[in-house]
């Protein structure tokens, strides 16, 4: 028989960030460089420093969103919440904010919010200012813009003494390098908003042919999601993205062959063997057949007793208001006997009335509504007492629509229950219990089959979404026919696979396959899957920034930011191409525009 696989959602709440008290040796005998993978999932920050008494391993780590609430109304003000501090995110879902444009921050007031986040956890203490070394990553060619907003918010607001920036995915490539650096490779990155086919010659990035896929795991988790919706249109609204991201970490994986793993789906025993049973919270309370006969009985009496209780409050307020308006009405009417004409039209006119014998009508009236009232305050107390006193076990259970008649029915069925308790036969047997047409656990799964598949396959098949880009071996194909044969030959010996999005089970055998199809007969070619895909970028830039911390390659000085802008970057092994703006020269037009104010400062020219 096949292994029942039910697995539960975690829906893991987080737990808010400790400040933490940093090391002496991050400030002796020099301040160490602080290291911070600006991601647009996960932001991961630590300290670049080769003390044994510094963790070598990021200090912080959470997603790159806030939230800012609107407050209380009694005046207080608004409170904006970072990263883990959020707990959960779906109840906050629709007041989620990031500074990223796809992989690109634009936001910079939220960036500011998460450096500040950064700065007050890791516990720097440096007075108005950061006067740590900053590594910081960045996206693939990454737009000046966006570089200098963020040099900017580094120099003028924090102070930063220098900075250096670099891209994750070539951070990771350094971390693992296999061969003596500076080596060649391919790289293929994926992440959470975009993919990327980056081909490296000689330890440097060839930018010109670098290439962006605009999906990831972003992507596929909004697909995901629409899968499930559809074929479980009543659990809507708890297929939520937090989940689908866990499915997708958790119990997704890469097809070799696409087309061949569809057909082995189809087959009903590889099905029972492989699918994953997500199980959906539920309440077992909600079933009405565990309730036992005398328990319905109970709960009936509860429900009967609430309404009638809720039905004599009702009267009691009526009963009150009509008195008050009845006593103004009398007031008036005295008003009248004692001959005081004047104030008499006067109480009229406010009550909206016309003449006196209007002003007695209503007094007819309400004195009957009062006594009405009264009767069934009198009466409804009389049922309290009987219900209790003498309560019917031979009762039968009350019909499941019963709950939701209104008040008014069921007031209207206490005044005539007895006029037709002669009616009712003497003895009447008990309804038994329905029992459920279907198991409620199972009613609340989620059957993955090949949703396990198809959610990840858009990066190689971006069709399936409706997309109209190249995957990612089309892309590889089309990065290395660009290349002669040789530095081909040189790029393949070393394709390596980084980002979190390429942790799926089989994604390396399926890269490993369509290269064997793509590449010349009995050429070799190797492909390498980064140790820790996630971490790895982070890893790579404390590398980095240990081994460059007392040189001047690569990083960029406040007297740099001053000098030359902040769209500056000074290259080095892991960084971008520096393209610098060309603007057009001004001279001639400034030329063209002074020889006619000095014609006419001659006298000669026409006014």
């Amino acid at each position: 028989a096949a292994p029942t696989r039910v697995f539960v959602f975690r829906d893991a709440r987080w737990a808010p960030d400790p400040v933490l008290a940093p090391s002496a040796a991050v400030r002796s005998p020099q301040p160490v460089p602080l290291v911070i993978d600006n991601g647009s999932f996960q932001t991961r920050a630590g300290w670049g420093c080769p003390d044994p008494a510094v963790p070598s391993e990021p200090l912080l780590r959470f997603r790159s969103l806030a939230a800012r609430s609107r407050g209380a109304r009694g005046g207080a003000g608004a409170e904006t919440q970072v990263g883990n501090d959020l707990g959960s995110l779906e109840p906050l879902r629709w007041l989620l904010r990031s500074p990223f444009d796809r992989n690109v921050p634009v936001q910079l007031e939220l960036q500011e919010l998460l450096f500040d986040h950064v700065f007050q956890r890791l516990g720097v203490s440096s007075q108005g200012c950061v006067d740590h070394p900053i590594v910081l990553t960045e996206a693939v060619c990454n737009p000046l813009y966006s570089r200098q907003m963020m040099s900017e918010l580094l120099f003028e607001c924090y102070q930063v003494p220098k900075v250096s920036y670099g891209v994750d995915s070539l951070y990771s490539f350094y971390h693992n390098r296999r061969q003596k650096w500076p080596c060649s490779g391919l790289v293929i990155s994926s992440g959470y908003q975009c993919t990327h086919i980056l081909p490296v010659l000689e330890g440097r990035l060839d930018a010109k042919n670098c290439k962006r896929i605009n999906l990831g795991g972003c992507q596929a988790a909004v697909y995901l999601q629409r899968l499930l919706q559809l074929k479980y249109p009543g659990h809507f609204a708890a297929i939520t993205l937090s989940r689908m991201e866990e499915i997708l970490h958790e119990h997704s994986y890469i097809a070799e062959d696409y087309i061949e793993e569809l057909q082995k789906w189809r087959c009903p025993e590889y099905y029972e063997n492989n699918v994953h049973k997500m199980q959906l919270p539920f309440s077992s309370k909600l079933l009405g057949s565990t309730l036992t006969s005398e328990e319905k009985q109970e709960k009936r009496q509860q429900q009967l007793r609430r309404l009638q209780e809720l039905n004599a409050r009702r009267r009691e307020e009526k009963l009150q208001l009509d008195q008050e308006r009845l006593d103004r009405l009398l007031y008036v009417q005295e008003l009248l006997e004692d001959g005081q004409m004047d104030q008499f039209h006067k109480a009229l006119v406010e009550l909206n009335m016309d003449s006196a014998e209007e002003l007695q009508s209503y007094i007819n009236k309400l004195s009957v509504s009062v006594e009405q009232t009264k009767q069934k305050i009198l009466q409804s107390e009389v049922n309290i007492e009987v219900d209790v006193v003498d309560s019917k076990p031979e009762t039968p259970d009350l019909d499941p629509l019963g709950s939701e008649q209104s008040l008014e029915d069921m007031e209207s069925i206490n005044e005539f229950e007895p006029l037709f308790a002669e009616e009712q036969p003497e003895v009447e047997k008990p309804v038994p219990a329905v029992q459920p047409v279907f198991n409620l656990a199972e009613y609340h799964q989620l059957f993955l089959g090949t949703e396990r598949i198809r959610a990840p396959e858009i990066v190689f098949q971006p069709s399936l979404i409706g997309e109209d880009q190249a995957g990612i071996v089309e892309t590889m194909q089309y990065v290395l026919e660009r290349y002669s044969k040789e530095q081909q030959a040189v790029l393949v010996q070393n394709v390596f696979l980084t980002g979190g999005n390429m942790m799926y089970p089989g994604l390396k055998a399926r890269v490993q396959k369509e290269l064997l199809e793509m590449r010349p007969f009995q050429s070799s070619f190797q492909i390498h899957l980064a140790s820790s895909p996630v971490l790895d970028a982070w890893y790579g830039a404390r590398d980095w920034a240990v081994e460059y911390m007392n040189r001047e390659e690569g990083w960029i000085t406040r007297k740099d930011y001053e000098e030359k802008g902040g769209e500056y970057l000074k290259e080095h092994c892991a960084s971008n191409v520096y393209v610098p703006i060309r603007l057009p020269k001004q001279a001639p037009r400034a030329a063209e525009a002074a020889a006619p104010s000095r014609t006419l400062a001659s006298g000669t020219g026409e006014p």
